[in-house]
């Protein structure tokens, strides 16, 4: 537990000097671009995405642009879990729970219909491992979308050497950082 609670308070202090750096939109932009380009994102009708909060791969021009074309899924919070929801425009986002928009739309519960994830973390390995915030959301909710392909989606800089698992994480099937 407290190799976690460090590597999360080395990555806030790397994340916040990025966030106001003039390479966190670019760099955004090509992980985004990579995300777009993958053989499984292409292929998928359903997608859960996320909404970006200011330091993390900033996903909302992405999430725009793709509900045209997919059905995109977006989580809310609700208590201590994620809902799942269907994204329907911008005009139909609420600030939730940690200041994240979230959409107003409808409740989504067809989990098996889900081709594809784009999961946020703090940090990642290479062998997939994922560390969150801390409050499990994605950890609750992944399992229930076993037949999802799950990418995580980072900057360079959250990869590390090792992320302590436990036996309930959920790995990812590929980590985009560029």
């Amino acid at each position: 537990m407290e190799r976690k609670k460090e590597l999360r308070k080395r990555m806030a202090l790397l994340k916040t000097q990025h966030k106001s750096s003039i390479t966190h939109q670019s760099e955004s932009a090509n992980i985004l671009a990579a995300l777009e380009a993958h053989p499984a994102f292409r292929a998928a009708n359903t997608i859960l995405l996320y909404y970006s909060l200011q330091d993390e791969v900033d996903t909302h021009e992405f999430v725009q642009k793709w509900s045209h074309k997919k059905q995109i899924l977006l989580p809310v919070v609700v208590g201590d879990d994620l809902e799942i929801r269907i994204y329907t425009g911008p005009e139909d986002l609420a600030t939730g729970t940690y200041g994240i928009e979230e959409p107003t739309g409808e409740l989504f519960t067809d989990y098996a219909v889900i081709d594809f994830i784009a999961v946020p973390g703090v940090a990642f390995d290479r062998n997939g491992n994922r560390l969150g915030r801390g409050k499990g959301y994605y950890d609750r909710l992944l399992p229930r979308i076993p037949q999802a392909y799950k990418v995580g989606i980072c900057f360079t800089f959250q990869i590390v050497e090792e992320v302590p698992a436990e036996p309930f994480d959920i790995r990812m099937d590929e980590i985009i950082t560029r």
